[in-house]
Parts: structure tokens; sequence; C-alpha cells
């Protein structure tokens, strides 16, 4: 059975995003030397607040090495002197202002554009057919089929699991109503502790060709994948059986393997700011983080199923729904920074939406169409 080439690879660091195969995009010579170095095969999402903040620095440095040249005539100075006092004051009398001012002078986002390459979407009810592989306890499997079970309930509260889903309505096609279908458990590793991405494909097949499906691969931790924690957490793509394409999702868990890379923000990174990790809502570091992948890699099969849906790049490395917002959990979100999130008074937990059982979960922004924009929960 032969791999699709309409494979996509995501993985995201410390707020970054990076794909192995647009290393020759343009945007790589946005990245600050410091994350080039830090390997010659990652593609970062170099901030463009920061961008504009080295800007602002470098503009300001040039200015004052030029009044050090050329001294300004004493009424110039007597007249900016005038000019700085008033402005002082009127920053003391409104700081909120002020401040506001100059950050949106500093900081103007631009807004994001996915194109719809006109191709088909999974819409309508979608089935989703589990393979877990390798080891995974009875506990482990629940908290991640009470999330796809969230995805389409209304019994959970707000911030919920479903009312983030719902933004994948907005795109071509209405609604996505996902259930759950078939569950393969391989626990005797019948390919091994060491696949190839063909073999993924392979085992994804054990669970159907259905219409309309996603089939969704799980590793457990002890089970390495080609390019796992080298260049990607998760990947999703198309494969073809005897009643045609069939959608197709993998995800790891990077416990022993990279957690630092693959379960961040619940991990301290390996690169980057090293600000201290949060604390996993469901006391597991490595479910938690193949949520956040889960979320990534299930929103952009349904939203670019056949690599003719939404996205923006190529097509052999594209920017998808939420890969395209990767690091982003809340407000102020930056690079190395989830942004606010709420926080469990009693475990210290971190989290953005509440699931069905009262599970709770951290879940990556996504591209809303209708505003352009990164949209989070909190």
């Amino acid at each position: 059975m032969a791999m699709s080439k309409s494979t996509k690879n995501f993985r995201f660091l410390a707020g970054y995003v990076f794909d192995t195969q647009q290393v020759n995009s343009t945007r790589y010579n946005q990245i600050p030397a410091v994350a080039r170095d830090a390997s010659s095969s990652r593609h970062y999402k170099y901030s463009y607040q920061s961008r504009l903040l080295d800007q602002n620095h470098n503009i300001h440095s040039s200015k004052k090495k030029s009044a050090e040249l050329h001294p300004l005539p004493m009424a110039s100075i007597s007249h900016f002197t005038i000019f700085t006092s008033l402005l002082v004051l009127f920053s003391v009398l409104h700081p909120g202002l002020a401040t506001t001012r100059k950050l949106a002078a500093l900081v103007q986002e631009q807004p994001l554009l996915l194109k719809y390459h006109n191709g088909p979407l999974l819409k309508g009810n979608v089935a989703v057919n589990l393979i877990w592989y390798g080891n995974f306890s009875a506990s482990q499997r629940s908290i991640i089929v009470d999330f796809l079970d969230s995805l389409n309930s209304g019994k959970a509260p707000s911030p919920s699991v479903s009312s983030w889903w719902e933004t994948t309505g907005t795109y071509k096609g209405g609604p996505c109503t996902v259930a759950l279908g078939n569950q393969v458990l391989d626990e005797n590793y019948s390919l091994g502790k060491s696949l190839k991405m063909i073999q993924l494909v392979a085992l994804a097949s054990k669970a159907g060709h259905g219409y309309n499906s996603v089939n969704l691969v799980f590793t457990s931790a002890d089970v390495a994948v080609e390019g796992f924690c080298m260049s990607r957490c998760g990947t999703h793509g198309s494969g073809k059986g005897k009643t045609g394409k069939f959608a197709y999702a993998w995800v790891g868990n990077s416990l022993s393997q990279c957690p630092g890379q693959c379960a961040w923000p619940f991990h301290q990174p390996i690169y980057g700011p090293q600000n201290p990790p949060l604390v996993s809502p469901n006391g597991d570091v490595g479910i938690d983080g193949m949520i956040i992948n889960l979320a990534t890699v299930l929103t952009g099969t349904v939203t670019n199923p056949f690599n003719n849906g939404y996205f923006q790049g190529s097509a052999e490395a594209p920017l998808e729904a939420v890969s395209a917002c990767t690091g982003i959990f809340g407000k102020g979100a930056y690079s190395g920074y989830p942004g606010e999130v709420l926080v469990d008074e009693t475990t210290g937990a971190s989290y953005n939406a509440f699931g069905i059982n009262g599970r709770k979960y951290l879940l990556p922004a996504m591209w809303d169409p209708r505003t352009s924009t990164c949209k989070t929960l909190v």
C-alpha cells in the first residue's frame, strides 16, 4: 500500500513552529540566529512582535547616535523639553491610554490568511476510528476518548471543548460532527517497536476505509516512529484502499523520548525561553501533550484531508487550521509563553477547556476564517 504524498508533519517548540520541508522558505531568513543554530533542518515561525521590537530598538539607537553627532540648537532643546514634560504629565494622568498607544504602535497584528484550494473537506457526520499501538493503560485511553467525545457534546461548561471545535464549522461546508467508530488494540507490537511512515498507513488501514471517516493511530511511549522527535510530533495524510482514498492521522506519546519538544508547555523545552512548565490537567504529561498534537492533526485532517483544502504556503509543507497558530493557548501568548490560561485552584493544573466527565484540557488556538485570526478559548 503506497503512502500518499499529502502527509503533513507538525511540531512545535516553545512557541515556534517548524517543518523540515520548509527550510528553504523565505521565512527562514527571519529566524533569530540562536534559533537557526539550534537545528539547521527546522523551520521556526519567528515572532512578528519580536521583529517589530527589534526594529524599534534599532531606530531608537540610530536616532541616539545622530543626536550625539549633531547637537540640537538651544531653542529646539527648550521646545523639546516642554513637549516632553507635557507628554509625561499626560501619561501620568492617563497611563492606560499611553500604554495602549505605545503597544499599538509597536505591535500591529497582520491578518493570517489560509487559502481554500477548492478540494473536499470532511463535513457532516465523520466517524473516527482508533488504532492503539503498544502499551496504553485504560486511564490513558479514557483521557483521549473523553476528548473525542467532548468535541460535539453540549454537556460541558464553558469554555468547552465543543465550543473550540465549533470553529471548524465556519469553514466551507458547515459543521463537522465527530462520532467514535471502530477501536483496534495492538498491544503485542505486531510491527515491532520501530516504525516507518509507510507502516503507519498500514496500521491505519486496520480500522477499515469507511466513507467520511478518519483513522487515528496512537503509538505508546516505547514506540519509535520515523521522524518522531526529529521532525514531527504528529502527522496526517491520506492513503489508498480498495474503495478509494481514506484520511488518517497519527500522534505519538513523547514522554520517554522528547517531552520537551512534543509535550510543551507541560515540560521544560529543550531550546528557547526556559519558563517553568505548566501542570498537566489530567496528571499525565505524555497524554496531555498528545491531546494538543491530536487537536492539531485532527483539525488539519477535517479542513485539509486530501491536500487541497485550507492551508497557507506550499502543499508539501502547509500551515493549517491549528499549525498556523502553534504555541498559542491563551491571550497574550508569545514565543515561550503559552498565554493566559485557567488554573485549577486545587491541583494547580493549567487548562482552557472543559470536557465531559469532568475532564479539563489545554487546547491550541485555531484559525477562524471569519476574522482571519488565531482564536483562543480564553
